[in-house]
């Protein structure tokens, strides 16, 4: 495995490293409505990724490869990346964002559900940069270093909050800084592990590779609407967090294509 894909597989898991190390800068929790439109940002990343950097590139090869029938490998691709997710959902016990929990220990029970919520998140960010690595590195026309750079970049801007999010509420509820920041980056450590065996997969299956795209599109738009959405849509004042959106999907829509 060449050094550019080993560091390109690390830049979205840097993302949750740094947001991680907010807990020794910030006093508080993050703010709610700065998450809000954080979450918002990040929904709208994960949008214009889906969409520029995996679904358009899976319906260009596979018209290329299969013809009239493109459509249906990419559409049974990306539905069975939302149900691979919803499987996960289901069967993981994990914490939705916008839930909440009684109690005495309510708060770290809460931010410990979180992780698990984070780390389902992280599966199909990786699995999405691995794919595009593992199309430029097999020589594939359709797949540029540049777009899969930009795709990385853009993950991992949208991990940031997701590192603050852990660390600080595990901070604020008795664990130590250090100890914090640890379980905040840890939580981002599935996702070059996802991307390098989806690498490792894609070798083998060069043939499915439109499936593959959609497959991890469909993955991290079922996060968008499982997840994403709800948290940015709770309560009132949402206009900065559609307007977070906004500015998320034309920056990566920006990104991939200044860069891809």
């Amino acid at each position: 495995m060449s050094i550019e894909i080993i560091i390109g597989l690390m830049i979205p898991f840097a993302g949750t490293a740094l947001g991680s190390m907010m807990v020794f800068f910030m006093k508080n929790e993050i703010n709610n409505n700065l998450q809000k439109v954080l979450t918002g940002f990040a929904a709208g990343v994960m949008v214009s990724a889906s969409f520029w950097s995996l679904l358009l590139p899976a319906v260009q090869q596979a018209k290329e490869n299969i013809g009239n029938t493109a459509m249906i490998s990419c559409i049974l691709g990306f539905c069975a990346g939302m149900i691979f997710l919803l499987l996960i959902d289901s069967f993981t016990p994990h914490m939705h964002l916008d839930e909440t929990v009684e109690g005495p220990r309510a708060g770290l029970k809460k931010t410990t559900m979180l992780v698990l919520a984070v780390v389902i998140h992280n599966i199909p960010e990786g699995m999405a940069v691995g794919v595009l690595f593992a199309g430029w590195n097999q020589g594939n026309d359709m797949f540029s270093l540049s777009a899969a750079v930009s795709l990385a970049v853009g993950i991992a801007i949208q991990n940031f909050p997701e590192g603050a999010i852990i660390s600080m509420p595990l901070n604020a509820n008795g664990v130590s800084k250090t100890k914090a920041c640890l379980q905040g980056i840890a939580s981002g450590a599935v996702e070059p592990i996802a991307g390098f065996v989806t690498i490792l997969l894609a070798a083998l299956l060069i043939p499915l590779m439109p499936a593959l795209l959609s497959f991890a599109a469909g993955a991290m738009i079922y996060v968008v609407v499982e997840e994403l959405i709800p948290e940015m849509s709770e309560g009132t004042h949402t206009n900065k967090t559609t307007i977070a959106f906004m500015i998320g999907f034309s920056g990566m829509m920006l990104l991939d294509v200044v860069l891809g």
